[in-house]
C-alpha cells in the first residue's frame, strides 16, 4: 500500500510535466514528419530518447540525410549532460533501488523530472519516479505521434508555420538564462553568428549540414567551457 500510495504521488507530479512534454513533442512532430517519419517511427523515437534537444537534432538530422556514426556523435553530445544529471540523480534515489530499477530510470531522466526529484527532502522511491514517467513518457510519445499525424493532413504552409513554434520553445529555454548571464548571451550571439556564416561562406558550406551541426556545437561548447570555466565554490572561498 505504501508503495501505492508513492507511485500515486509520483503520477500526480507528472500530471503537469506530460502536459508541458505534450505540447512540445506535437511541435517535435511536425519537425518529424518534415523529416519524413511515419507516426509509428515518431512515437518509438520518443518512447526512447526523451530529449526534446536531442530528439529535435535527430530529426534535423535525419531529415539532411546524415550517417548513422553523425546520427550517433550528435546524440552523444547533444546528449551529455544528462549522464552528470544521472550521476547526481543517483546519489538522491533510496537505497531500495535495485540496479535494474536504476537503469530503467536511466531511460527517463529528463530536466523536469530529475529537478522535481532533487527538489523533494527525502530520497526518491523508484516508485515515485516510476509514477512521473508513467504519466510524462507517454504524453511525450502521444504528442509526437499527433504532431506526425496532424502534419500529414495539414497545408504545407501551417506544417511550415508550426514547425516554427519549436524554435520559440528553444528561445524561451536560453533567453531566460542569457538575461540573466551575460556570458550565456555572449555565447547564444556567437553561436547564432557562427551557424549563419557556416551556411554561406565558401567551401564551409560544402560541408553536409548534419556535419556542421555537429563540428559547430563541439567548437563553441569546448571553447566556453576552456575560455569560461565556472568555479565551484571551494575556489570561489579560496579566492576570498
Amino acid at each position: 500500500m505504501e508503495k501505492k500510495r508513492v507511485f500515486l504521488n509520483g503520477m500526480k507530479m507528472g500530471i503537469p510535466i506530460g502536459l508541458g512534454y505534450f505540447a512540445v513533442s506535437f511541435s517535435l512532430g511536425i519537425s518529424a514528419k518534415r523529416a519524413g517519419l511515419s507516426v509509428l517511427e515518431a512515437a518509438f523515437a520518443s518512447l526512447l530518447l526523451n530529449a526534446s534537444a536531442g530528439e529535435y537534432a535527430l530529426f534535423t538530422l535525419i531529415a539532411s540525410g546524415a550517417s548513422f556514426l553523425e546520427v550517433a556523435l550528435m546524440e552523444l553530445v547533444a546528449n551529455s549532460r544528462y549522464l552528470l544529471m544521472s550521476c547526481a540523480l543517483s546519489q538522491k534515489l533510496s537505497d531500495e533501488a535495485r540496479l535494474p530499477q536504476r537503469m530503467a530510470i536511466g531511460v527517463a531522466v529528463t530536466d523536469e523530472m530529475f529537478g522535481a526529484s532533487l527538489t523533494r527532502p527525502e530520497r526518491v522511491l523508484p516508485a515515485y519516479y516510476f509514477g512521473m514517467m508513467s504519466v510524462a513518457v507517454p504524453c511525450w510519445s502521444i504528442g509526437t505521434a499527433l504532431g506526425v499525424a496532424v502534419g500529414s493532413v495539414l497545408p504545407g504552409m501551417v506544417v511550415s508555420a508550426l514547425g516554427v513554434s519549436l524554435y520559440g520553445m528553444f528561445l524561451a529555454c536560453i533567453i531566460p538564462e542569457g538575461r540573466r548571464n551575460k556570458l550565456v548571451l555572449g555565447i547564444i550571439a556567437v553561436s547564432f553568428l557562427l551557424s549563419l556564416s557556416a551556411g554561406i561562406l565558401p567551401l564551409v558550406n560544402k560541408i553536409p549540414e548534419s556535419t556542421r551541426i555537429l563540428l559547430l556545437t563541439v567548437i563553441i561548447s569546448s571553447a566556453a567551457a576552456l575560455l569560461f570555466p565556472i568555479k565551484d565554490e571551494s575556489e570561489d572561498v579560496a579566492d576570498a
